[in-house]
């Protein structure tokens, strides 16, 4: 079964975190994986609305991409639930000393 254009773009990209396109197009090219421009465009097009990665112009010609970077944020009630939770665990254990 044969990988996706997109998803070998996307794994070049991830690769390196940030690139631009005309790197990203050697590459591909030098992995076999020739791709017309407008192909090219479509498939960055497409991760980008996926939330998978930002496009922004460097100079007239070249663009660079970057991977977007979710942050996970932390519940500050559901961490110290969890370290109760943890604490309750590890002392109803009788005996047992740190």
């Amino acid at each position: 079964m044969a990988i996706p254009i997109r998803n070998i773009v996307f794994d070049k990209i991830k690769e390196v975190n940030r690139l631009t396109d005309v790197e990203l197009l050697k590459s591909l090219v030098k992995e076999g994986h020739s791709i017309a421009d407008d192909r090219f465009n479509k498939i960055l097009l497409d991760l980008e609305i996926l939330g998978l990665i930002t496009v922004s112009w460097i100079t007239k010609e070249e663009r660079r991409i970057e991977i977007v970077v979710v942050e996970q944020e932390v519940d500050k009630i559901e961490q110290q639930v969890k370290e109760t939770m943890e604490r309750d665990y590890e002392a109803s254990f009788p005996g047992v000393d740190k």
